[in-house]
Order: structure tokens, then C-alpha cells, then sequence
């Protein structure tokens, strides 16, 4: 089963993810980078909105590979009550260092890596170090925003040797990563478990937009339908 995570920026935009059929609301701000982090007022606003209702994630920032920084911000978030706490593996400082600060500061949330295939390559190390840290998940997704696909930057074959090391290790893999209609098939037939969206959701399907709702139902029922399609074959 893929399920299909929605990126949103406020309460009215979790309201219509989750009226639309996403499975997961996922909690950033675009206008902040890649990983940008909303405050933690709107956090808890959109948190009221989902109700329960599906399981939120929210993302801590683009921030350095520095241990104390990426502890605080993964205590912060924590601290809202979301389920998923999503922290950014980026290049430079000490990676490794980092994931573990995180898992000691993660409180009751669970934990999803996520790292930027621009930017940072995704090794079987990383995903083992995040396995051993106990964390729920690993994401690829792109850093840069600048039109071009998770597919632009790594090859069908480098996405499921991504997806195999990540189930091996026994967590969630998600693909992001300004994916559009045209990349749900290609990628459900690789056998993510998450496949997460913004800018396909939006208006215009530019990420700084407001979603639209026949946008995210569109999205929701292109995934539903690779799933099914994929169990025929």
C-alpha cells in the first residue's frame, strides 16, 4: 500500500488534504526552503483542523549538520504533539552525529529522515545510521526547487536500490521531491510507501501557491489507481 502524503501550510489547507483523501498531512512552510518549519501556533492550529483524522508530520527547517542545533529543533516540534517529526540529512558537519541528537531529543514522535537527492547522496550508511537510531522512516526529496524532478536527479535504478536498502533496514521509504501526474506511475511501480506531494497540489502547480482541492483529489485518486494497477500486474 503507497500512501499519498500532502504538504500544506495552514489549517484550511489541512482541511482540504484531508477532506480530499490524502493519507498523511505533512506540515511545512515552502516559503522557507525546501524543509522550511511552520510556527508552532499554526502547527497547532492545523493540528485542531486534522483532529486526529490522519497521522501529521511537520518538517524542523533547512538546517546545518550541527548535533545541539538539530536537537533543539527536533525538541520543538516534538513538543507540538505531531506524530512525525521530518528532519533534513543535508551536505557537510557530521550527519551521523546529527541523527543520533535527534533520536535522543524526538520525545514521543516518531522519526523520518529526509534527504535531498541534489544535494546529498542517499548511502546505505545513512539509511542503516537511522535504522539504528530508530527512526520510523527515510525520504529522498530535492533541495534546490528549481523545476526539475526527484527523477531528474536519480535513475529508476538508483530510486530502487534506494527503496530496497530502506525496506531492508525494515522503515517507511518515501519519495518526494516536486513530483507531477506524470511521476506517480513510473514511481508507485517501484514500491515506495510514501509518495509526497506540494507544488502538484497547488494552483498553477507552483509550491508557494494555495492547494486546490480538485488538484489534491486528482492526486489522491492517480495514486489510488497505480497501487491497483500495480497488484494486476
Amino acid at each position: 500500500m503507497i500512501r499519498m502524503l500532502a504538504s500544506v501550510t495552514n489549517p484550511v489547507e489541512a482541511g482540504i488534504a484531508v477532506t480530499a483523501g490524502a493519507d498523511l498531512i505533512d506540515l511545512k512552510n515552502p516559503d522557507d526552503g525546501a524543509l522550511g518549519a511552520l510556527p508552532a501556533n499554526i502547527i497547532d492550529a492545523c493540528l485542531r483542523t486534522v483532529d486526529g483524522r490522519r497521522p501529521v508530520s511537520a518538517t524542523i527547517g533547512d538546517l546545518p549538520m550541527d548535533p545541539a542545533v538539530m536537537a533543539a529543533a527536533v525538541s520543538r516540534t516534538a513538543a507540538t504533539g505531531v506524530d512525525i517529526v521530518k528532519i533534513g540529512i543535508m551536505a557537510g558537519g557530521d550527519p551521523h552525529a546529527c541523527i543520533a541528537a535527534a533520536a535522543r531529543a524526538r520525545g514521543a514522535a516518531a522519526l523520518v529522515g529526509v534527504i535531498l537527492a541534489d544535494l546529498t547522496a542517499p548511502t546505505p550508511e545513512l539509511v542503516r545510521a537511522m535504522a539504528d537510531a530508530g527512526f520510523a522512516g527515510v525520504m529522498l526529496d530535492t533541495g534546490l526547487k528549481d523545476g526539475r524532478t526527484l527523477r531528474d536527479h536519480l535513475s529508476a535504478d538508483a530510486l530502487a536500490a534506494f527503496i530496497g536498502q530502506v525496506r531492508e533496514a525494515r522503515l517507511l521509504a518515501g519519495l518526494a521531491g516536486s513530483l507531477r501526474l506524470a511521476d506517480i506511475g513510473p514511481l508507485a511501480a517501484l514500491g515506495p510507501s510514501i509518495l509526497g506531494f506540494r507544488g502538484a497540489l497547488c494552483q498553477g502547480g507552483a509550491r508557494r501557491d494555495a492547494i486546490d482541492p480538485d488538484r489534491v483529489a486528482e492526486v489522491v485518486r492517480s495514486v489510488r489507481d497505480a497501487v491497483v494497477l500495480n497488484e494486476c500486474l
